[in-house]
């Protein structure tokens, strides 16, 4: 007897619909999967004969087949174990599938029968509602994040015998109510702006860096805030919108990062790896790719501390990611890709002792040693960095005053008051509706046609940019960053115009040649 079970598998950030077809014949008692299984799925036929018997029914001592279409796509993880079980039930006679029927089933079985999490149960379930099904049959665990797609039914289960009872109507299962996207997240965040002391003018390109979305570059001698402040930017970024919680939840979802009790991400990410990582752990990779940093920290900030100690492969794979917004894998069975746009922050030290230009201690290391230090960040990469800042020590004075600095919520108005003038920009402008176009969320965002419309300059500021062409020596891509971080300071201050002091500002982010 044939039958057939719909469940889901996961090929990079989308779901795919595989049809888990189970025929029992006559022959050898015997389980073949066939349909490019990895090993977590071939080992499945351990787990659902243990979980078939101990949920009370038999399983058949017959030659079962089970074929996971299409055949061509490979399935791994252990997700598919509850659809065959469901699948060898139905084939032997112990079940009625009529339920089955415009249902997708996906969960993991133990050896008594109940179920584990699966990851990936987002795109999945965006799958089930594109594809035209009705029914998303998931383990209890996972049914709230499943919950987050409108438009499907979604029905939690515990174990394999509550789900053979509700195929025979012997008990009913309530739907997942779906998850109100409005709710207000509680942010929490590890360190207020206020707490920190001194320190005001790397406060302030924090601030313009969080309302244009720009990377930015601390340099400075140990001990003087680089790490504390760069953990305190996320609590002035402004809050993501639900379409953007939803793309990180889908991307943690799959990377099988998603919290606990949490099935949707409110709050924007904040990965510091170390600095030991791996290229293929930074952007993503494996046999078949999974997500690397850089996708996790997409919508939120990737900080990467003591940046020279990064290895050199490691950093220049950003190089492409970080103007594209997106990284692409490509192995031999084909090419994946995910999203990628993050904002970067990096801090180090000057030299391999960290004083070299202190005012007070000293430093040991010899010019050449300060210079081999410094070019282990290529210029390129420097290059991408719209704000270099140094970070001085603080004073005995502002360290042990009282007094508390300004908010993280304080800054945090400003911050969103700047993106929704950006966004209000952007939404404004004149699109065919034919074409439809991803709007840009903040101006580091922008191309060149945005660039040419919005940030235009008058006669004085572009005496400004002319002189800093010539004397600083920019790139054309310095040139347009400029030009954008400009923006973004004219947004802080509600001016429709750059004018010459929102350049002036600009141009003092650029890098200074520390080893002179």
């Amino acid at each position: 007897m044939l039958a057939r079970v719909f469940s889901c598998g996961v090929i990079g950030l989308d779901g795919v619909v595989i049809e888990v077809e189970v025929d029992t014949g006559s022959g050898q008692p015997k389980v073949l999967i066939v349909g490019l299984p990895d090993a977590a799925v071939q080992e499945s036929r351990e787990r659902v004969q243990s979980a078939v018997k101990n949920s009370g029914y038999f399983f058949p001592r017959k030659r079962v087949t089970v074929n996971l279409a299409p055949a061509d796509v490979r399935k791994e993880g252990p997700a598919y174990d509850l659809p065959i079980a469901v699948g060898v039930l139905a084939a032997s006679g112990q079940i009625n599938p009529a339920k089955l029927e415009k249902s997708l089933v996906v969960g993991e079985l133990s050896l008594d029968g109940s179920l584990r999490h699966v990851r990936g149960v987002l795109p999945m379930a965006a799958l089930a509602r594109q594809s035209g099904f009705e029914r998303l049959i998931v383990p209890s665990i996972d049914a709230g994040e499943a919950a987050l797609i409108p438009g499907i039914e979604v029905i939690p289960v515990s174990s394999l015998a509550q789900l053979c009872d509700w195929l025979s109507s012997s008990i009913s299962i309530a739907y997942q109510p779906q998850i109100e996207d409005s709710i207000s997240p509680v942010q929490k965040y590890m360190t207020d702006f206020q707490e920190i002391k001194g320190q005001e003018h790397v406060k302030r390109a924090l601030e313009v860096a969080a309302a244009g979305g720009h990377n930015v570059l601390m340099v400075g001698p140990p001990g003087s805030g680089k790490t504390l402040m760069a953990r305190a930017l996320p609590s002035i970024l402004p809050t993501m919108t639900i379409d953007e919680s939803l793309d990180v939840t889908r991307i943690y979802s799959v990377a099988d990062q998603l919290p606990p009790d949490t099935p949707l991400m409110r709050n924007r990410p904040f990965r510091s790896p170390h600095h030991t990582i791996s290229h293929a752990g930074l952007v993503g990779g494996g046999n078949w790719p999974h997500p690397g940093e850089i996708s996790l920290a997409h919508r939120g900030v990737l900080f990467l501390d003591e940046l020279p100690e990064f290895g050199s492969r490691v950093l220049e794979v950003m190089r492409q990611p970080m103007e594209d917004k997106v990284v692409t894998i490509s192995r031999a069975s084909g090419s994946l890709t995910f999203p990628a746009n993050f904002q970067l922050i990096a801090a180090m030290n000057p030299c391999p002792c960290g004083y070299f230009g202190d005012p007070i201690k000293p430093c040991t290391c010899a010019l050449g040693m300060v210079s081999k230090y410094q070019k282990r960040i290529s210029g390129p990469l420097l290059d991408r960095f719209d704000i270099h800042i140094e970070v001085p020590r603080v004073d005995y004075d502002k360290l042990t005053q009282s007094r508390l600095g300004e908010s993280s919520g304080q800054i945090r108005e400003r911050v969103e008051n700047s993106r929704h003038n950006q966004i209000q920009r952007f939404v404004q402008e004149q699109i065919d509706p034919d074409q439809p176009v991803k709007i840009r969320t903040c101006n580091a965002d922008m191309g060149p046609a945005e660039i040419r419309k919005y940030c235009q300059v008058d006669a004085s500021g572009e005496q400004i940019m002319k002189a800093a062409m010539r004397q600083l020596q920019l790139s054309a891509r310095a040139y347009h960053r400029i030009l954008k971080l400009a923006r973004t300071i004219a947004d802080l201050a509600d001016s429709k115009l750059i004018a010459p002091n929102h350049l002036a500002e600009a141009l003092q982010y650029r890098p200074k040649l520390m080893a002179e």
